[in-house]
């Protein structure tokens, strides 16, 4: 059995299964596995949310730092469907903090939402791929307050 433990890194996982079997008296058992499920990297924020006013610029930044016990580097990056959204990949030039710099950028001009994701391409054969998701809410910019002109 294979488990995924996929968003429980630096947590506990618990999951359950069924087993058949051929005994009359127990035909199905359930099965549970638990443990801790190491983080292959530290990704701030895990989520991106792009929220804002049309005509506005909505961008977010994202730090991508590979940890010690896991060491990788980013080899390529796509959006699963890139309809809203562009992005740069910088290396992050912060003494200390070894890692990647991602500026996903809103490109959508009218008012709406959406979602995508960002599958980002290592050269680790543990990870082969990292996604993040993308959560784009764009806006009317509220009309300003007209002001009373009462003589």
């Amino acid at each position: 059995m294979k488990v995924n433990t996929k968003n429980y890194g630096g947590q506990t996982f618990r999951k359950t299964a069924q087993v058949v079997t051929n005994d009359p008296d127990k035909p199905v058992l359930s099965l549970a596995i638990s443990g801790p499920a190491e983080k292959f990297a530290l990704i701030k924020p895990a989520i991106v949310s792009l929220r804002g006013y049309t005509g506005s610029a909505i961008k977010r930044t994202v730090a991508i730092r590979p940890l010690p016990k896991y060491p990788f580097r980013i080899v390529d990056i796509e959006a699963r469907d890139g309809k809203f959204i562009e992005f740069d990949l910088a290396d992050d030039t912060t003494p200390g903090k070894k890692g990647y710099l991602l500026t996903v950028f809103n490109t959508r001009s009218d008012r709406g939402s959406y979602r995508d994701t960002i599958i980002l391409k290592t050269d680790s054969k543990l990870k082969p791929e990292l996604s993040l998701p993308v959560y784009g809410f764009v806006r009317n910019r509220p009309a300003a307050p007209q002001k009373s002109h009462q003589k």
